[in-house]
């Protein structure tokens, strides 16, 4: 099996994180998928933005589920990042799925409900990709156990996977009981014991978010089924040589 490379956010390390720059960077450094973020607005849109504010990475302020999805179009989501990037805006889920079907690339959508349940986002959120073929290409993945079995709930074919910064007791079993069929752990988790556990349970390792070269290099030799990061270009570089070495 060979690594595939996802662009965290994007190419987040060279343009705005979750926009569209971002996402066309990452494309044309030939990543493998994206990882982004999604949450609802005051009139039920899903929107692609990792904070459940907008303080952070737009001109304006406010919690996201607050505001209608004309109020956060209205916002620059690129000036924060650099003057070159002003005037990105904030985009909906279906706009940003109508233009990635158009390319190679897979799906990872996290659901950001670890801090607001967003009544109703799985659903709209499995609607979305039902309409637009995406389904197939796409995992969904969450901190919250619930919004994992919840979805599951709706469509137990899709790809989930359960994110975590620690290792749970019984992981394996809540993996079950939720059903996640990958893990998502955080890169300073991976190690042979877990490498090992996931092997013996056939679930499939995708790590976040991987930057530097030593750790990218440890998730490549331990051949993580993803390695999320940032540095899309850098990991490619790095897996080009790891594979010709």
């Amino acid at each position: 099996m060979s690594t595939k490379i996802f662009a965290h956010r994007g190419a987040s390390k060279y343009a705005p994180e979750n926009t569209m720059a971002a996402f066309r960077l990452a494309e044309l450094m030939q990543a493998d998928g994206i990882e982004t973020d999604v949450q609802l607005t005051k009139d039920q849109v899903p929107v692609i933005i990792h904070d459940e504010t907008i303080n952070r990475t737009t001109n304006k302020r406010g919690l996201v589920r607050n505001l209608t999805y004309e109020e956060l179009r209205q916002t620059d989501a690129g000036a924060w990042f650099s003057r070159d990037y002003a005037g990105e805006k904030i985009i909906s889920l279906d706009v940003f799925l109508q233009w990635i079907k158009k390319t190679p690339m897979l799906l990872n959508l996290e659901l950001k409900t670890n801090k607001f349940p967003y009544p109703g986002i799985e659903k709209i959120v499995l609607q979305c990709l039902t309409y637009h073929g995406m389904k197939d290409r796409t995992t969904i993945s969450s901190f919250n156990t619930d919004t994992i079995l919840r979805f599951s709930a709706l469509d137990n074919e899709i790809d989930t996977g359960f994110l975590t910064s620690r290792r749970p007791r019984q992981l394996f079993s809540l993996m079950e009981e939720i059903g996640a069929k990958a893990l998502h752990p955080k890169y300073r988790l991976l190690n042979k014991k877990l490498i090992q556990d996931c092997l013996q349970h056939q679930v499939p390792i995708r790590v976040y978010t991987v930057n530097q070269p030593v750790y990218i290099l440890r998730a490549l030799e331990a051949n993580c089924d993803v390695i999320i990061s940032d540095v899309p270009d850098r990991a490619l570089e790095l897996q080009k040589g790891y594979i010709t070495s």
